[in-house]
C-alpha cells in the first residue's frame, strides 16, 4: 500500500479563517505586494520557456488582446461569453456516451503495464480498437471516489473536462475478461473486484500551474483573488486556461481532492520550485483543453483527510474570484435546494450500471458535500460583494 502523505508542519496561524479578506496580501521576501498578473507570469516568460521536471519546453502564449478588446469578465465576477466560447470543448456528452457504451460491451483484448499510474493499474486494449486505463484501487473507496467525482462533474456542468469513465467487474471467466485470463492471474487482482475503465487519450502534455505559489521560510505565499483588475495584460490563451482553472479549483475544493495542485503546494515545504513543475493529475490536450485526470482522492478518501488538506484547499478556493457563470448558477441551485447529494445520487444511479457494487456516500459524507457547496456559494457571494 502507498503510504499516507504526512500532514503539513505548523500551518501559518490564522491564515484559513473566513474573516480573511479576499484581497489578502501575498507574502514575499521583501514584504511587498505582488499582483495576480505578476505572479501569473511564467518565470521563464522572457525566453518563452517553462520548466518541467528539469526540462524546458516552449510555451504557446497566443496573441495579446488589443486595447479595445472587450473585457474578459462580465458583471465583475463571471468570465465573458466570448471568452468561454474559446475554451476547447473537451469530451462532448454524445462522444462520451458512445465510448462508454462501446467500452462496456467490448472485450479486453490485452493488458499492458505502464502508462496508467501505479503498478497495479493496466493499459487495456479493447476489442473495439480503443484503449482504456484500468485502475485497481488500493481499496474500494478510491474507485468509488473516481466514479462519484466523475458524476459530480456532470452535476456541475464540467464533465467535458474529465475523460469518460465506467466501472467494470473483474471476472476471469466472464465474457469481457476471458481473452486476458492469464494476464489477470499475474495482476493479483481479486476476483469480483470493481475497477474503473477510463478512456485513453493520446498526445497529452504536462501542465504547469498558471502562477507559482512560492515558499519562503516554510510559509506558503497565496495569490490575491483572481479578479478583473489584474486580467488586462494577459494573453488570450492564458485567459482561456484560467477559465478552466477556475472550474478545476472549485471542483477540487468540493471533492476535497488533495492529489492535484494541493499535493504540489504541500511539497513546497521541501521543494520551493515545485510550482514550476508539472501539476499532478492534470494534463493538456493538443487543442489546449485541460484534462482533469485520476480523481480517486475525491469525495471519499479526501473527506476522511479534511483536517490534513483543507489548509491548502480552502485558500486555493479563495484565490479565485472569477467564475464560469454556468458553474456559479449550478452551485447556487444546489445551495438553494440543498440537493447536492441527491442530485449526485440520481445521476450516478441512472448512468452507472454497477453503482450498487460500490454504494454511495455515507450520510456524513453527503452532509460534507452539501456543506462544501454552501461554502463555495458564500465565497462567490463574497466575491460579488467586493
Amino acid at each position: 500500500p502507498e503510504p499516507e502523505p504526512r500532514p503539513p508542519a505548523e500551518p501559518p496561524p490564522g491564515r484559513w479563517g473566513w474573516g480573511r479578506s479576499p484581497a489578502a496580501r501575498v507574502e514575499s521576501g521583501g514584504g511587498g505586494q505582488k499582483t495576480f498578473r505578476t505572479l501569473l507570469a511564467v518565470p521563464e516568460a522572457a525566453t518563452g520557456r517553462e520548466e518541467r521536471g528539469g526540462e524546458e519546453r516552449f510555451a504557446v502564449t497566443g496573441s495579446l488582446p488589443s486595447a479595445d478588446t472587450a473585457s474578459p469578465v462580465e458583471r465583475g465576477i463571471f468570465w465573458s461569453r466570448e471568452l468561454e466560447e474559446q475554451v476547447p470543448p473537451g469530451f462532448a456528452a454524445e462522444e462520451a456516451a458512445a465510448w462508454l457504451s462501446a467500452a462496456r460491451a467490448a472485450r479486453v483484448s490485452s493488458l499492458e503495464r505502464g502508462g496508467c499510474g501505479r503498478s497495479s493499474n493496466r493499459l487495456a486494449r479493447l476489442s473495439d480498437g480503443s484503449r482504456a486505463c484500468v485502475r485497481y484501487g488500493i481499496n474500494p473507496e478510491q474507485i468509488q471516489g473516481e466514479a462519484l467525482s466523475y458524476h459530480l462533474a456532470g452535476v456541475l456542468g464540467m464533465q467535458e473536462r474529465l475523460p469518460p469513465m465506467a466501472l467494470a467487474l473483474v471476472e476471469a471467466r466472464g465474457r469481457q475478461w476471458e481473452p486476458v485470463r492469464e494476464e489477470l492471474r499475474g495482476s493479483h487482482w481479486a476476483e469480483g473486484a470493481v475497477v474503473s475503465l477510463t478512456r485513453w487519450v493520446d498526445n497529452l502534455t504536462a501542465v504547469v500551474a498558471p502562477a507559482p505559489w512560492g515558499a519562503e521560510a516554510g510559509a506558503a505565499r497565496w495569490l490575491q483573488p483572481l479578479s478583473v483588475g489584474e486580467l488586462g495584460g494577459l494573453s488570450a490563451s492564458q485567459l482561456v486556461e484560467l477559465v478552466q482553472w477556475s472550474d478545476l479549483i472549485l471542483f477540487d475544493y468540493l471533492t476535497a481532492n488533495f492529489d492535484r495542485l494541493v499535493s504540489n503546494l504541500f511539497s513546497l515545504q521541501w521543494d520551493p520550485r515545485v510550482m514550476r513543475r508539472a501539476t499532478s493529475n492534470l494534463l493538456r490536450a493538443p487543442d489546449g483543453g485541460l484534462v482533469f485526470m485520476d480523481n480517486e482522492a475525491g469525495l471519499v478518501h479526501g473527506y476522511r483527510l479534511l483536517a490534513m488538506w483543507d489548509p491548502y484547499n480552502e485558500p486555493l478556493l479563495r484565490s479565485v474570484c472569477v467564475f464560469r457563470e454556468g458553474t456559479a448558477r449550478r452551485v447556487a441551485e444546489l445551495h438553494r435546494r440543498r440537493s447536492a447529494a441527491a442530485e449526485l445520487r440520481r445521476r450516478y444511479r441512472a448512468r452507472e450500471p454497477l453503482w450498487a457494487r460500490l454504494g454511495f456516500l455515507s450520510e456524513r459524507q453527503a452532509e460534507l458535500l452539501q456543506a462544501r457547496v454552501d461554502f463555495v456559494h458564500r465565497h462567490i457571494a463574497h466575491c460579488r460583494a467586493q
